[in-house]
């Protein structure tokens, strides 16, 4: 232990030998944990963004309480929309959601996720941190993403990282949030129609195949006669004809269910 102690810091960044704090924490007690880990204090954030060091802070956050790692969590106050948006950290603030025990300690990192989250949507790590937050957070933070990215959900649909993004929003979002992201899919006017648009892209006609495989019957009714006007011309399109064959799938699925 005493060893450990000393060369706490270099140990972390060492490409090879940060291993040997990581298993430290996984052997040790807790009070020689806290020991040990307060060598980081004033550190936090250079390990974080280090390829090396930011495996320390993640043990740190797995295997000791919150309460007594307050130091790591509070470096982040402030940054953590910084943070969602780099390589190693967007995997710490992933590991803070998962692990911390102090819902009121904690409870700035998804204040300050939510408050960038259309940003984050648009980010290729940012992305990570939005999903796990739809995935695991509470039904009010789930409410919360989807009413901030209302509005937009064509357009995100369309970008490579919110799409998955989107996904997440209408495999969590409850029926009535599903409902009215359907409906912002499905709107057209004269100068545009959102769901032609969508089926015709690289990235939203994945969307749109999510939506057909969670709506409900009388939503997916309409969309599949929506759907059938455009068949054809979809056909022309490289990824609409994803569309055309999931479009052809169902309607030979519904062809087969046996009447009342």
């Amino acid at each position: 232990f005493p060893i450990y102690s000393v060369c706490w810091i270099e140990l972390s960044f060492h490409i090879y030998l940060n291993f040997v704090p990581v298993q430290a924490l996984e052997v040790i007690n807790l009070e020689q944990k806290a020991q040990l880990v307060h060598e980081l204090d004033g550190n936090v954030m250079r390990c974080v963004r280090d390829q090396n060091g930011n495996h320390v802070i993640q043990k740190c956050i797995e295997s000791i309480p919150t309460k007594n790692i307050d130091f790591i969590i509070s470096a982040f106050r402030g940054q953590v929309a910084i943070l969602s948006m780099h390589p190693y950290g967007c995997r710490v603030i992933q590991r803070v959601l998962e692990h911390c025990s102090d819902e009121v300690q904690c409870q700035f990192i998804v204040d300050e996720i939510l408050d960038s989250v259309l940003t984050l949507a648009q980010d290729q790590y940012g992305n990570y941190v939005a999903q796990h937050v739809l995935e695991r957070g509470k039904s009010q933070e789930r409410s919360q993403i989807i009413s901030k990215l209302s509005g937009h959900i064509v357009q995100l649909s369309q970008h490579k990282f919110a799409s998955n993004v989107v996904e997440k929003c209408l495999e969590y979002g409850d029926s009535t949030e599903r409902q009215l992201l359907i409906a912002e899919i499905v709107g057209h006017d004269k100068q545009h129609d959102n769901l032609l648009t969508m089926m015709k892209d690289q990235f939203a006609n994945y969307v749109i195949q999510r939506v057909l495989e969670i709506c409900s019957e009388n939503q997916r009714a309409m969309l599949l006669s929506r759907i059938r006007l455009h068949a054809h011309a979809l056909k022309k399109y490289t990824y609409g004809k994803h569309i055309v064959a999931r479009f052809e799938q169902l309607l030979g699925e519904e062809s087969q269910t046996p009447g009342p």
